[in-house]
Formats: structure tokens, sequence, C-alpha cells
């Protein structure tokens, strides 16, 4: 699935091409997305102006003149910008059509990702309303995460990856900056202390920092909006490498179950 950093990248490629365009029409091929795509779509954007496109978590916002296009792209999908004569494939379900000679391709082969509509706040839609902090603002940092794990139990990969808690630290990062901050991922959350926060806040804004730098992580349904992978596995510690030796102890990296996700470590340098 696409982290923080993937969206972040798409975000950026997007932006400079987007922002002040006008939509001149919209085509849904399939509608039956994780939540179906509104029938009314194409008439709530045709002939808006795109203002200024944001991200929360993992949603980018499209704001126009009459409301806002909230898109998700679950665990396949993407975005693209390509020319308006470009034949649509099997799994390109929405078009969004320019007044130049491009438009904005939503491609989603499993079907995870969502198209929606507000016209309200976009920020108090339900999907967005309850997400915690964003993780490279100054809301989250060691003091806001030490009081939040105040007598919590749960195994602290599996705590940071709560959206409620904190947005877009997925399995990629989490267990990269857990690795970095020498902090064990099935300690229980409440055990930790505001030292061991302040690490780890450190170490989850250095991995998404750095990812955001390299353009993401290339995962095998990933690619930029300019449909060029990411960078970010070159540099990879623990996730996806268990077996192969820690880069710090060179000790065989362990993988065990949290949450139902495979989980890399190193048991010698995350003894926290």
């Amino acid at each position: 699935m696409p982290e923080l950093p993937e969206v972040e990248t798409v975000l950026h490629g997007l932006k400079p091409h987007l922002e002040g365009a006008t939509i001149q029409d919209v085509i849904v091929r399939q509608a039956r997305l994780r939540w179906p795509v509104p029938p009314d779509l194409k008439h709530c954007l045709i002939q808006q102006r795109i203002g200024t496109l944001v991200r929360r978590g993992k949603y980018l916002l499209m704001p126009v003149g009459t409301g806002t296009l909230i898109m998700h792209l679950g665990m396949s999908g993407s975005l693209r910008l390509v020319l308006r004569n470009a034949s649509p494939g099997l799994h390109d379900h929405v078009d969004i059509v320019f007044s130049d000679t491009h438009l904005l391709r939503y491609t989603d082969p499993r079907r995870f990702g969502a198209l929606l509509w507000t016209d309200d706040e976009a920020m108090q839609h339900r999907l967005l309303s309850s997400l915690g902090p964003e993780p490279l603002e100054p809301g989250f940092n060691a003091e806001y995460l030490h009081h939040s794990i105040k007598n919590r139990r749960i195994a602290i990969k599996s705590y940071i990856m709560d959206s409620h808690v904190v947005v877009g630290v997925g399995n990629i990062y989490a267990a990269e900056a857990l690795f970095l901050a020498k902090i064990h991922p099935a300690m229980p959350a409440g055990q930790l202390s505001e030292i061991a926060c302040m690490q780890l806040v450190q170490s989850i804004q250095l991995v998404l920092q750095q990812a955001i730098q390299q353009g993401g992580t290339t995962i095998k349904d990933f690619v930029s909006s300019s449909g060029k992978p990411g960078y970010f596995t070159q540099r990879l510690n623990v996730y996806g490498r268990a077996g192969l030796p820690c880069n710090q102890c060179s000790l065989p990296l362990q993988s065990i179950k949290l949450g139902q996700r495979t989980t890399v470590f190193c048991p010698h340098c995350q003894y926290c």
C-alpha cells in the first residue's frame, strides 16, 4: 500500500499541473471502488477550477469552487497525467479531463481506493476528522507521544501505525523507525520512557523525510505520478530483510507477527 511518502510524492508531482487547471469532463468507467464513486461527481466537478492540492494522512484533497474531491490510493491505486487521446486500460476507472491536452487518470487494479466528494469543510469529513497529527508537523512530538501511550499495553509498532494516533506511519516506515530508535517492535507502548518517545519521534520523522526526498519506496504496486518508481528501498534496514544480516551488527534479522503483519527487527540492536 502506498504510504505517506508515496502519497506526498504524488502530491508534489501533480501540484504544478493540476492547480489552476479547469475541469472539462469526468469519465467514470467503474464506480465500484472501496466506496462507490458519487453518481453526481461529474456535475460537481465540471467547469470547476482546481485550487491548492493538500495531503492529509494518506488522503489527497483536490479543492474546487463547490467543494473538495477526496482521493485515496488504497492498496494499488495510482494517479497519472496522460494525454487525452491515451486509450484506457482495464483498470483505468476514472478520468478527470482538463481543458488542455491532458487528463488525470485514476488506476486501481484491486479497487480498494476511493474518490469521494464533499461540499462541506473537507477536514470535517468523517474519514478525516478523527485522524491524529501529521508526523512531520509540530503537533507530533515526544510530549504528545509519551502522554498518549500512558497505560497502553498494545505493541508499540501497532500503536504508531494507528492513524488516530499519528497519520501515515505504515508498516514499512514503522519498522524502519523502530530500528533507528533501537526499540523492539513488540514492546508494550506504555513502557516507553519519555527519552525513548523522543528518539522514536525523531526516527519516524527522519525515515519519512528521507523517503520523501527519494521519491517513496519501491513496492510492487507503487509508481510516482510520473510513472517512475520510488527509490527508498535501497536504504531499508529491516523491512523485507528477514534472515539477512543486520546492517549494524551483522546478526540475522528476525520476524514476528504483530497485528496480522510481518515485522522484521534485529534482536540485538533493538533492545529497548
